[in-house]
């Protein structure tokens, strides 16, 4: 096992990538008769342990990481004291509507009976749930989507929030804060991403939309994560999404012991993928980038 061994050099802990029967069929070519259990003891005796991979090495550096968070933390004060609306936006996993396994378990009779395969020919169609979260109010809207999770989506539903619930929350805000991942629809190396905010929130509605993007593989920081999403799949558990319905339905059910309400709507427009904006488009936004990794933290000012 000697080349088989690797080691932490700060617990001393170690490790093998032969299996437990592997390692006592060598055992038995050298006369040694043990079984595979047996190997398993010994080996622990010997301060071996199972261990799984962890997702710890950062592709950006530390200090960067730790820059951006406290920007973030810094921005989401100052928009908290003037009493300025702060968003959470993201795409939650899309679904299959129709008769799938949705994972989780629910108190029933007996076991209500799913497609045994997730096949999307079988499906009523894909749900596509985009969340914007109003930290200030503990409030969500859900816009379901059911062709494709593209910039243009991402922006027509926050404006739409904007319109049905955060204006008349916030009637004399004139400017937005908006938290959102790296990537995905509203990924800050979009450039749909910041042209329809512009044309279509900043303008329309005469607000200074500054966004701020969490670091890459920092999404569970993202507050709609764990203040929404994950009650969301916490009401649905168990429980397949036969219709979108019944999508909406567990949406607008979703409520926690702090106060959380959801409302939930059904967003059919179709959205096309690789929607292309010109340099002409881009060079006449009203873009200012923060002095704070301008890339990831800018302001979109109306025209």
């Amino acid at each position: 096992m000697k080349h088989e061994t690797a080691g932490d050099p700060i617990t001393g802990l170690k490790w093998t990538r032969r299996t437990t029967e592997k390692i006592a069929e060598e055992l038995e070519k050298l006369g040694i008769d043990v079984s595979a259990n047996t190997v398993g003891k010994l080996l622990k005796q010997m301060g071996f342990s199972l261990r799984v991979n962890h997702k710890k090495l950062s592709n950006g550096s530390q200090s960067d990481r730790d820059e951006q968070f406290t920007y973030i933390a810094q921005l989401r004060e100052r928009f908290t004291l003037s009493g300025d609306p702060i968003v959470s936006v993201d795409t939650k996993k899309r679904e299959l509507v129709g008769s799938f396994k949705n994972a989780g378990t629910a108190w029933s009779r007996e076991a209500v009976a799913v497609n045994d395969h997730d096949f999307r020919s079988l499906a009523q169609g894909i749900a596509i749930p985009y969340g914007i979260y109003d930290l200030q109010a503990n409030r969500a809207s859900v816009f379901v989507g059911t062709s494709h999770d593209t910039p243009h989506f991402a922006v027509d539903n926050l404006e739409k929030w904007w319109r049905y619930d955060g204006k008349n929350r916030y009637p004399a805000a004139s400017c937005l804060l908006v938290l959102a991942d790296s990537g995905g629809s509203n990924g800050f190396r979009s450039h749909a991403w910041k042209y329809w905010l512009q044309n279509r929130l900043a303008d329309r509605h005469q607000l200074s939309v500054t966004v701020c993007h969490y670091p890459a593989g920092a999404s569970k920081w993202n507050p709609i994560e764990h203040r929404l999403f994950c009650e969301i799949s916490k009401n649905w558990a168990g429980r397949p999404l036969d219709s979108y319905e019944t999508v909406l339905k567990y949406l607008r059910s979703t409520t926690t012991s702090t106060g959380l309400s959801v409302k939930a709507y059904l967003a059919p427009k179709d959205y096309a993928n690789g929607e292309q904006i010109s340099n002409q488009c881009m060079a006449e936004l009203i873009l200012d980038p923060h002095k704070t990794q301008p890339s990831r933290n800018y302001t979109l000012h109306p025209r």
